[in-house]
């Protein structure tokens, strides 16, 4: 059985017949950084040190040539062909709140914008689900396959977790959210996900990138910096097609008029809207690096669709934001949905 060290802390865990370098991690109770599970966003990517690994489920496409050349590997793919030390970054604050399988029920549904509903969910047995702002849960379907959403707030003392769930022509499970979920209809979830959490042990000011409901899961962080009263200068860029999917933009400017050191810029692709909104005309990542070309002073989350995060990922460091201060949630596929996109039999919608 094949053991994995983490260089930086010398902890050590060991990984089973076929198991990848996250799941035993995972296994162990050691949180180290993913989104996707798909090999696709690149959140999970960490330094092999010593050791070989193989890619037997999904090919690790989000490292390309100079990351092979520097021995980047995916954690989520990768499986350990013997031992292994690896460079990656633990993330202690998600250690210690353990997954759980929860049954819930809908108590609010609400539309937030054209394709866009709002859930709100309770766990039946009245107890509290407990998360990190910024994680995600598992929808656990009766065929036995996930659905993700990212939680879109704080644990609250009622228990209630709300999601931003928004319909993808074609996708089974948010047609049914969108169509038929109603009020008292119960659901299996598994949670929480995720290491898109806020790093409070940083002083510099942030900077926070959303793509249409990739702001659920910046609200909860958000929201949590101000609730902690933090001073640190804020800025929320949060793109979509139109005006109306900027769903919760009267919240936004809520923050930015309540709190003196938050700033909000909404951004639309559609240059009519742009016109007829009055709202910045342009892609969201643009609309950032024109107004910070340089970002090494500053801590930089970003969530949205893949196609998002790639084009972001890769101008951000170029534009000298150092790797370890860029935290992002690639959200938009399910593992199994990702597996028919690798395989050519879905198409990447853009953002």
């Amino acid at each position: 059985m094949p053991t994995v060290t983490l260089k930086s802390s010398g902890r050590r865990f060991d990984a089973a017949v076929d198991e990848t370098v996250l799941e035993a991690a995972q296994r162990a109770g050691i949180a180290l950084p993913y989104s996707c599970r798909g090999g696709v966003c690149g959140s999970c990517k960490a330094t092999l040190v010593e050791g070989e690994c193989a890619y037997p489920r999904n090919p690790p496409v989000a490292l390309n040539a100079v990351a092979r050349s520097h021995h980047a590997v995916l954690l989520c793919q990768a499986v350990p062909c013997g031992d292994l030390v690896i460079e990656a970054r633990e993330i202690a604050s998600v250690e210690d709140i353990p997954r759980r399988r929860v049954e819930v029920e809908v108590i609010e549904r609400s539309t937030l914008a054209p394709d866009v509903v709002g859930v709100w969910l309770r766990p039946t047995d009245g107890g509290r689900l407990n998360w990190l702002p910024g994680q995600y849960l598992d929808v656990v379907l009766e065929d036995g396959k996930h659905r993700p959403f990212s939680i879109a707030g704080c644990p609250r003392a009622d228990g209630a977790i709300e999601l931003h769930v928004r319909h993808v022509a074609g996708g089974g499970f948010t047609s049914w959210v969108y169509e038929s979920l109603r009020v008292g209809d119960r659901l299996s979830i598994e949670a929480p996900l995720g290491t898109f959490v806020p790093r409070e042990d940083s002083e510099r000011p942030m900077i926070f990138m959303a793509g249409g409901t990739g702001f659920a899961p910046v609200k909860a962080i958000v929201e949590h910096f101000i609730a902690l009263g933090t001073r640190r200068p804020i800025e929320i860029y949060w793109g979509a097609r139109t005006a109306a999917d900027i769903y919760l933009r009267g919240l936004a400017e809520r923050w930015a008029a309540e709190t003196a050191t938050l700033r909000f810029i909404p951004v639309v692709s559609d240059a009519a809207e742009a016109a007829r909104s009055g709202i910045r005309e342009g892609l969201v990542h643009e609309a950032l690096l024109e107004d910070h070309p340089d970002l090494g002073s500053y801590d930089v989350y970003m969530s949205g669709p893949p196609a998002m995060i790639a084009a972001g990922k890769g101008l951000f460091l170029d534009a000298n934001l150092p790797e370890e201060r860029l935290y992002f949630d690639s959200f938009d596929y399910a593992p199994d949905v990702l597996d028919c996109i690798l395989q050519g039999r879905a198409g990447i919608h853009g953002w």
